[in-house]
């Protein structure tokens, strides 16, 4: 089974990184209030702008703490614009 990590670009310019079996479902269930994280309940999702996929969760979980722990702001923007390409693609064929 295939995980993916994703990132989500918030309507107030914040970015929320997450990993899921199913990006659009859980894109989906962010944008409702009682599935969705607790961080988006306050930040309102507005696009995805990431997706990385992975072979296996382990794998996805330690990109997610890579992200969220030694990441900057910019690094993550450098980030997203490297994987661009492919989460176009994978948006346009999901």
């Amino acid at each position: 089974m295939k995980y993916y990590l994703y990132i989500i670009k918030t309507l107030d310019d914040k970015l929320y990184c997450g990993i899921t079996t199913d990006v659009l479902r859980r894109f989906n269930e962010h944008l409702n209030l009682k599935t969705g994280a607790k961080y988006l309940r306050a930040h309102k999702p507005k696009e995805i702008v990431l997706v990385m996929e992975f072979d296996d969760k382990s794998s996805a979980l330690k990109e997610e703490y890579r992200i969220k722990k030694t990441l900057s702001r910019e690094e993550k923007l450098a980030l997203i614009a490297q994987f661009e390409p492919f989460t176009k693609k994978f948006l346009k064929n999901a």
